[in-house]
């Protein structure tokens, strides 16, 4: 250790002879023998700088790497003669240091200054439930399972947790609930590690973002006034991650899962009730605020252009369903809570962000409803029928079937015929109901779903991986190779089609 700490002797003291003399600060040359333009000839500039790193924690030895490649190229310039200029910058804007600081806030709140996190709930995350990510695919780049911030993170599940491996007490993690506290605190950790490393760095020109820093502040108004100026930007509504308790958009690293999740379009399907099943009459019965009210199943789609072959819709029979009111005050949707939520922010609730919920029923008191599917072939009405794999956290809890188009369509539809009294419903709510040709592929026909159910030997709903793979097969063939058989865009593309 006699060498090491000779050493860093020596590097500390030339580090300190550097500071001292300002070697790394430049400024513009006073020079009056030369005129302007020619300013820059008899002294060349160069300047390099680094995404300003994010101060919601210390610096990583990723960042030590990637800072080192400016660091190289300012000394290389600074050997070629020129005003080698290197400036750092620290990001704090955006919300991860927001919610961590709410984060602190709220495990103040549950667990006191001292944080004493009783013994049940002292559970560790595991890198696998923050992860989006499943194995690399075939000629793809190879991608982490865990998110940006669960890679700085690790696998605690508090909040103090992360901060307490850093050494800190359970005073100073207080502090952290005040956003204000965080920018106080890490930026100079991280200007003593830069400069401890003997970075070439113009520590004049150091700032933070936000109005920490009025110039730069004032820099970025400017960018943003000029682009809207130029009709380069607009300001307005757009479909994004959004968070409700915020209330303000959740971009990929603000969050603490879910990096790479995007916003899923679907189009919903209106299907106003026809008939009540006798289920479903008793509870609406109790339901006052229905009285007067147009009431729509309202099911999410991926697949708008097939439409025409629906026969019939879905709901799981273990989910619970809500009465929620639309921004039309005489029409009432039949969805689940969560879809509600999503829909609020969308324009179709009364207030944005209002979740207006009159009354709930289950999926299972649904079957047997009589519904009006627009564009079907079924002009009369199809009915509201069970199946196993509805998902409360995917669209709206409410599915429309398309057999001609989706195995997994074709495969309920086909139990319950089979199996009517299994599944607790009547004969006739399936009889007569037969799958409609609406797309034709050169490989399977009009009828994809019930040929990709015979190659692939499925039987049932419950031959998921078949299901999964079928449903695969369709969707790819349906959109690039598919013809419409019927409706308004007939002999027209999937690919023409569906976006009209």
């Amino acid at each position: 250790t006699v060498k090491r700490d000779a050493l860093v002797a020596i590097e500390k003291q030339w580090q300190s002879d550097w500071e001292q003399r300002g070697v790394f600060e430049v400024d513009m040359p006073e020079d009056d023998s030369v005129a302007p333009e020619a300013l820059h000839d008899k002294h060349p500039k160069w300047m390099g700088t680094f995404p300003y790193p994010y101060m919601n924690g210390v610096l990583h030895l990723g960042h030590g790497f990637s800072v080192s490649k400016i660091e190289f190229a300012a000394g290389w310039e600074r050997l070629q003669g020129k005003r080698a200029l290197f400036p750092f910058g620290f990001h704090v804007t955006g919300m991860p240091i927001k919610a961590a600081a709410d984060k602190i806030a709220r495990e103040l709140e549950m667990f006191g200054p001292e944080f004493a996190v009783p013994e049940e709930t002292e559970l560790e995350i595991q890198p696998s439930e923050l992860s989006v990510d499943t194995a690399p695919k075939a000629g793809g780049n190879f991608c982490g399972k865990k998110s940006k911030l669960a890679a700085k993170t690790g696998n605690k599940k508090y909040q103090f947790q992360i901060m307490q491996d850093q050494g800190m007490s359970n005073a100073e993690i207080a502090k952290f609930a005040d956003a204000e506290h965080w920018l106080q605190y890490y930026p100079p950790i991280a200007i003593d590690d830069l400069k401890a490393m003997g970075f070439k760095i113009d520590w004049r020109r150091a700032f933070l973002t936000t109005d920490h820093n009025p110039y730069y502040d004032s820099f970025a108004q400017w960018q943003f006034n000029r682009l809207r100026d130029m009709d380069k930007i607009k300001f307005g509504n757009r479909y994004t991650i959004w968070s409700a308790k915020d209330g303000q958009p959740c971009m990929d690293h603000d969050r603490q899962s879910g990096e790479g999740v995007d916003v899923q379009k679907y189009t919903c399907i209106k299907m106003q009730v026809l008939n009540w099943s006798e289920a479903a009459q008793a509870v609406i019965a109790d339901i006052l605020e229905l009285k007067g009210k147009n009431v729509f199943m309202v099911a999410a789609t991926l697949r708008p252009e097939t439409m025409y072959g629906q026969t019939n819709c879905f709901v799981g029979t273990k989910l619970t369903y809500g009465f929620f009111q639309s921004s039309m005050s005489d029409e009432v949707y039949v969805i689940t809570e969560r879809a509600a939520r999503n829909m609020a922010f969308q324009g179709l609730s009364p207030a944005n962000g209002q979740v207006v919920q009159l009354g709930t029923i289950s999926g299972q008191d649904i079957v047997g409803t009589k519904v009006n599917a627009p564009l079907s072939h079924y002009t009369d009405g199809v009915f509201m029928l069970p199946m196993d794999n509805v998902l409360a956290t995917k669209g709206t809890g409410v599915v429309t079937s398309v057999p001609s188009d989706s195995p997994d369509d074709f495969a309920t539809l086909r139990d319950l015929k089979k199996k009517a009294e299994f599944y607790g419903i009547q004969p006739e709510w399936v009889s007569g109901f037969e799958p409609v040709p609406v797309i034709s592929t050169p490989a399977y026909g009009e009828m994809i779903a019930s040929a990709l159910c015979e190659e692939l030997k499925i039987n049932s709903q419950k031959d998921r991986d078949q299901l999964a793979a079928a449903k695969d097969i369709a969707y790819k063939e349906g959109f690039y190779n598919g013809i419409m058989s019927v409706g308004e865009f007939q002999g027209q593309t999937v690919q023409e089609a569906k976006p009209r």
